[in-house]
């Protein structure tokens, strides 16, 4: 064997046992495998399994059509991880015990890492209400930010690669601008992320709502709650919709009372919802 050949088996040997260990993932990959081909199977019964009519006084029938499609998303929620890493991250969505995940982590540096597949259903978003969205699960995509909420800034790399994803995701999905929102606006009072977070820049490019440079003057009849009611926010504890609504538009004041600038624009963005 010449010094060529022997070189050449060497860096192949390296790159073999460098593939086989450093991988963190292959088991969770083979659950994520498993559990897909479990629901292709659930998806190719015909007739569908647990899908009965209790109470059907005559005979249930199952015809294939030939009309149909995949679910697809129509709402993207913005999350912080509040964890200090990508790899943190990483290991608590392939947790089983932690029961949460997301569609993409955007990561510091702008890497991104995909861990559900768009049309299947992440655990991101949990308990809440948009406009008459409950299962927020089941209609959107989950994107984490890889951010502590606390003392991590924005980075361009990682704002720059957000923007890229929630290109696609617009135009494959045909997301509605106004659908682009934060998990504490889904769920406030329970949640309060991303905290601090660029919306101005994503509105500018056309991924959610913000208010005019120039804003009108406030109605006298103007009623802010029902404003935030028609922007989407759950109103049933008024306090906490007021806190979402500033932590998303207002970010330097996110306590719950609002001034009179907030109701300028709050009364602009009500104006666009409409």
């Amino acid at each position: 064997m010449n010094r060529y050949q022997s070189s050449f088996l060497a860096t192949a040997i390296g790159l073999l046992i460098a593939g086989c260990s450093t991988y963190k993932y292959k088991a969770t990959d083979k659950v994520y495998k498993n559990n897909a081909k479990a629901f292709s199977e659930m998806i190719k019964a015909t007739p569908p399994e647990n899908q009965k009519i209790d109470s059907l006084y005559s005979e249930q029938y199952f015809v294939g059509t030939t009309n149909m499609g995949i679910r697809k998303p129509n709402f993207v929620i913005i999350h912080h991880t509040a964890q200090d890493s990508l790899e943190q991250t990483l290991r608590t969505f392939t947790l089983t015990r932690t029961g949460t995940s997301s569609h993409y982590v955007v990561s510091r540096d702008g890497k991104v890492v995909q861990m559900v597949n768009d049309y299947l259903r992440a655990q991101h978003a949990g308990a809440g209400k948009w406009g008459s969205v409950t299962d927020m699960n089941s209609c959107s995509i989950g994107i984490e930010m890889d951010n502590n909420g606390t003392t991590d800034v924005w980075t361009d790399a990682q704002i720059n690669s957000l923007c890229a994803l929630l290109g696609t995701l617009k135009k494959k999905y045909s997301i509605p601008t106004a659908n682009f929102i934060g998990h504490a606006d889904f769920a406030p009072g329970r949640k309060n992320d991303p905290k601090n977070f660029p919306w101005k820049t994503l509105a500018q490019k056309g991924y959610g709502l913000w208010y005019d440079e120039v804003l009108d003057s406030v109605p006298q009849n103007f009623d802010p709650i029902v404003g935030l009611k028609v922007i989407g926010y759950n109103i049933a504890r008024p306090n906490y919709a007021i806190e979402a609504f500033k932590i998303h538009f207002i970010q330097t004041d996110i306590t719950q009372t609002l001034t009179d600038f907030d109701k300028q624009v709050l009364y602009n963005l009500y104006k666009k919802s409409l």
